[in-house]
């Protein structure tokens, strides 16, 4: 695991390459490496996880094939032994190592073979030098990316505060970000919210030649396979592919630990893992007796594994400084609150003396388990409109809401520009198959990268712990996708064939709770005599919003009365996502502007 950096058809400075590998140093404490010629630069900071003596950055094949890599290559001993007997030799047993020589091998389709999470930058010098940017199927491990048009030039980085330092890069604020970051509760697609910032979307190799225009392929999803039409035939199938997956993932050469929130799918992990040998498991809470607790069934789940037990708990009292912390880690506003408690988390599984943990993240989009999809199918299911409030679900509050906080000239801005890619709402209103169908790509293809996978990549990494996620993996994103819409959501219930996997494995209390968000309280820290609520009145002063020129601070006042009159969760999540957007441009220096409307980028 490591964090890469890059350039080509550019300059940069030995000064500027070390900036840019310091700023994401917490991401590769173990060793930093680069390599430079004319035109072009790469480098990486690495997390040792695997041979923890070799793996050493840049990889190179005979001064023809530089490659730098992000992430874990989970079925490197088989490639490698088939690469040794098509006469490629190997230094040591690093998974990355292999990376050079399946390129020369194989050429742009290399990707296909990999079976892991990453993000990899290749510099290919057999003839006309050229840049292969890819990423994985999903988009674990996210790599953004700055394209000068005029320049023909390219940088690339882990990292949005790293990819910053680049000199060409201006810094501007996307104009029209605060009303997608509203609407999405951080932006979706390749958009950031930097002008001159984009992410590699999930399954996407770019290529960049001298002179030339990059160009980006997207990979098309792992085909169907037959799946039973059965809830527990389906439930077993699953659990042998996650039982398979999770022993994969706990291979490494350091220390690996499991995170149990209590819920089933981290609960489910947990048990899984267990089955290989001796565990530890963490679950955070919050100091002091708050609504939606969960450390009671993280602890049941705990002990029905028989792993040991690591209950971490922060003070609210803290939140402001952590807040900020988070907002730099991730570069960009993310409006949910679990990213303090995420980054907390990371850090006392670090401080315990773990470099791995395994998480049940993602079994939501794949298996079918928010309330906003169980609500669409429904609708559909009556012949009703489930379009709209599918997006009303997914937003901070509602579009009319959110223009009666804009003042005038931004909210006559953002009427011309769509808040969501506009690929993506042709894809959850036109698209092929069932409205769940549909729902499930969009999930996986647009919201699981932008809001959650990237926060939790660099909430842990910037505790230099790496994440392995079992419902990522191919096999069982595969699985999820392709199942009958009445094996994830029907009679009334979310995630059928999760359930009927986990079943008998887990203790009842956990199988049978209902679904709760893991999540920070706001709507009780964010009331009047909180740290929380001097902190937000503080940011989002009237003078604060007026230089901002986006927020009527009006609005935004009326909303602290609303709140300390009656608390609402809406009304917290509007305070709480204004407070960290207001954050981001304090610790990043950006203003907005006044620009014409700009089409989100396909």
């Amino acid at each position: 695991m490591c964090r890469i950096y890059g350039y080509f058809n550019a300059t940069a400075t030995p000064h500027e390459l070390r900036t840019v590998a310091a700023l994401q140093r917490h991401g590769g404490p173990d060793s930093t490496g680069s390599a430079r010629a004319d035109g072009w630069g790469v480098g990486n900071n690495r997390l040792a996880i695997v041979d923890l003596d070799g793996g050493r950055q840049p990889y190179d094949l005979d001064g023809r094939i530089t490659v730098v890599f992000n992430g874990e290559i989970y079925n490197h001993d088989e490639l490698r032994r088939n690469l040794r007997r098509l006469g490629y030799s190997f230094p040591d047993r690093c998974d990355g190592g292999i990376l050079p020589a399946l390129y020369d091998a194989y050429g742009e389709s290399f990707v296909d073979l990999l079976d892991g999470m990453y993000s990899i930058a290749v510099l290919d010098r057999r003839a006309e030098p050229k840049l292969l940017l890819a990423t994985d199927h999903i988009g674990m491990k996210p790599l953004y990316y700055r394209w000068d048009p005029a320049e023909r030039s390219l940088h690339f980085s882990s990292e949005i505060p790293a990819l910053l330092a680049f000199r060409p890069l201006s810094g501007a604020v996307w104009a029209p970000g605060l009303d997608a970051y509203l609407a999405s509760k951080t932006p979706f697609g390749e958009r950031t919210m930097f002008e001159d910032v984009q992410v590699l979307p999930p399954a996407t190799t770019m290529v960049c030649e001298l002179g030339g225009v990059p160009r980006a392929v997207r990979r098309e999803p792992d085909r169907a396979r037959p799946v039973a039409a059965d809830e527990t035939a389906a439930g077993a199938t699953v659990r042998e592919q996650l039982r398979a997956e999770v022993g994969r993932l706990l291979v490494a050469d350091v220390p690996v630990a499991v995170i149990t929130s209590g819920g089933l799918d981290s609960s489910l992990v947990t048990v899984l893992a267990a089955e290989y040998g001796p565990l530890h498991s963490f679950n955070i809470a919050y100091r002091g007796s708050w609504p939606f607790d969960e450390r009671r069934f993280a602890r049941q789940a705990a002990e029905r594994a028989g792993a040991t037990y690591h209950q971490v708990e922060i003070d609210p009292a803290t939140f402001p400084d952590l807040i900020e912390d988070v907002v730099w880690h991730l570069g960009q506003p993310n409006a949910d609150p679990i990213t303090l408690s995420t980054h907390a988390l990371f850090a006392a599984v670090r401080e315990a003396g773990f470099k791995v943990a395994l998480t049940g993240d993602a079994a939501d989009e794949v298996f079918g388990g928010y309330a906003r999809m169980h609500a669409a199918a429904r609708a559909a299911a009556a012949g009703e409109d489930w379009y709209p409030g599918y997006l009303d679900a997914l937003a901070v509050l509602p579009k009319h809401r959110r223009y009666g906080l804009y003042t005038d000239e931004y909210r006559a801005f953002t009427r011309g520009t769509p808040a969501l890619p506009a690929e993506a709402l042709d894809l959850l209103r036109d698209g092929g198959g069932t409205a769940l169908e549909r729902i499930t790509e969009f999930e996986l293809g647009y919201r699981l990268p932008a809001y959650h996978l990237r926060r939790v990549d660099h909430l842990s990494m910037a505790s230099s712990v790496e994440v392995r996620l079992p419902f990522c993996q191919r096999s069982v994103v595969r699985a999820g996708r392709h199942l009958p819409d009445h094996l994830r959501i029907g009679d009334g219930k979310v995630k059928r064939t999760l359930y009927a996997a986990a079943a008998g494995l887990l203790p009842d209390a956990v199988l049978n709770r209902p679904k709760q968000p893991f999540t920070l309280p706001i709507t009780d820290m964010l009331t009047p005599g909180w740290p929380l609520w001097d902190f937000a009145r503080d940011l989002l002063s009237t003078p604060r919003l007026r230089a901002g020129g986006q927020l009527e601070p009006g609005a935004v006042q009326g909303l602290f009365a609303a709140q300390a009159d009656r608390p609402d969760d809406t009304v917290a999540l509007t305070l709480w996502a204004l407070l960290v957007h207001e954050v981001w441009r304090e610790q990043f220096s950006v203003v907005a502007r006044r620009a014409e409307p700009v089409a989100v980028a396909a």
